[in-house]
């Protein structure tokens, strides 16, 4: 399949992450793999890029589901008409967008499978977040299917929900985060079948314990949402603040207004300015690490 012209394996892959370090993924320059739980059972898709060509290979029950959306998750389907004119609002994104030209938002198509770390992602650093979900992955799930060492599924969302919130004690996660965590897996299911990302934000957002970061976060990689934005986010406002201003702080309130010109693309605008690695400048202490271990 062919890519667009400086096609960004890594970074398009890096977009599906809500948590730095998820192991469903893998992800390089030239070789990425995606695992997940399709309706038609566990897959593992992997991708090579090979010139301006994109192969894949799919591995176990769920390889037919992954190989007609193939494209998707690599984000060959995200549709970029009309941003390259909306850019040249501001000179670093008009700057960004076109050293970056090869980004695209991928889309899965799996929800839960990104409720999960960006539950686990609510109100705490990224090490907390990366520390629990990795431990759920690991207590409550299986490796991927194929040859790729190291690949794990998601967890069962029927599992999840079955548990008692204070087994995730020894994982890492207070009761507060474990229920959010058992009642969107109850509702999993309800969740897969939403039609798109106006709908199923609708459906998240009606669950308690489950805001408009969080949903954000997931229709952002389950549906290549280029709009949306992740407002509540501790370090996004000011990143945003920073690269379009030089002002060191934000308010969520201000980063909308200054991504305004750019819808439909204002969620585009915040991940070119993360692939760069464009961020506020940083004060005081870090968010502390917490342990619920004892709890």
């Amino acid at each position: 399949m062919k890519v667009p012209p400086r096609y960004d394996l890594a970074g398009t892959f890096r977009g599906l992450a809500v948590v730095q370090g998820d192991i469903t993924l893998a992800i390089g320059h030239r070789e990425s793999w995606f695992a997940t739980r399709t309706p038609s059972g566990p897959g593992t898709i992997a991708y090579l890029l090979q010139g301006d060509d994109l192969v894949f290979e799919a591995f176990g029950p769920g390889a037919s589901w992954l190989l007609e959306r193939a494209d998707a998750i690599a984000g060959l389907r995200d549709d970029v008409t009309g941003f390259a004119e909306l850019a040249r609002a501001h000179p670093l994104v008009h700057r960004l967008s076109r050293e970056h030209a090869g980004l695209r938002m991928g889309a899965t198509g799996r929800v839960f499978h990104h409720l999960l770390p960006a539950i686990l992602g609510q109100k705490v650093s990224g090490k907390e977040a990366h520390d629990g979900y990795v431990r759920i992955v690991r207590k409550f799930s299986e490796p991927a299917p194929g040859p790729r060492a190291g690949l794990y599924l998601p967890p069962e969302p029927e599992i999840l929900a079955a548990t008692p919130y204070w087994a995730y004690h020894p994982l890492g996660v207070e009761q507060k985060r474990a229920d959010t965590l058992r009642r969107a897996a109850a509702q999993a299911a309800a969740l897969e079948r939403c039609a798109d990302a106006a709908s199923c934000t609708a459906r998240l957002v009606s669950i308690a314990g489950i805001g408009p970061w969080t949903a954000a976060e997931v229709t952002r990689a389950a549906y290549g949402d280029a709009d949306v934005v992740s407002v509540g986010d501790y370090n996004i406002k000011n990143s945003v603040a920073f690269a379009l201003t030089g002002a060191a702080r934000g308010t969520d309130e201000h980063m909308l207004e200054l991504l305004a010109p750019f819808a439909p693309h204002r969620g585009r605008v915040c991940g070119l300015i993360a692939r760069a690695g464009i961020g506020a400048p940083r004060f005081g202490h870090r968010m502390p690490i917490r342990s619920f271990a004892r709890f």
